[in-house]
């Protein structure tokens, strides 16, 4: 599978994660808690980069979990690495060009 492809599809579970917190958001206490999950996914898709899931952790003030549903980490994060897959491939394929 390319990287352009597995970062297409990461893209693609971001987005059903996101909305999820979305919807999750406005249920006390499942929010927190959900969020706290994203990061451990975050990690597994994005390496240390999905880190940054964690200021959704923090809700302020507590219990409110409505503010970080607006705003789609996992799918920001997802949006950048499919960035770095299309330079990555691009740079690729005009070194082959070079070549030959």
């Amino acid at each position: 599978m390319s990287t352009v492809r597995a970062a297409k599809m990461k893209l693609a579970v971001a987005i059903v994660f996101d909305a999820a917190d979305f919807v999750g958001g406005w249920i006390p206490g499942f929010g927190t808690a959900f969020d706290a999950l994203l990061t451990v996914v975050a990690v597994v898709l994005f390496g240390w980069k999905g880190l940054f899931q964690l200021w959704e952790v923090a809700a302020f003030p507590p219990g409110m979990d409505l503010v970080d549903g607006f705003i789609p980490t996992l799918t920001l994060l997802a949006i950048a690495e499919l960035r770095e897959a299309k330079k990555q491939e691009a740079a690729l394929a005009a070194e082959q060009v070079e070549q030959s």
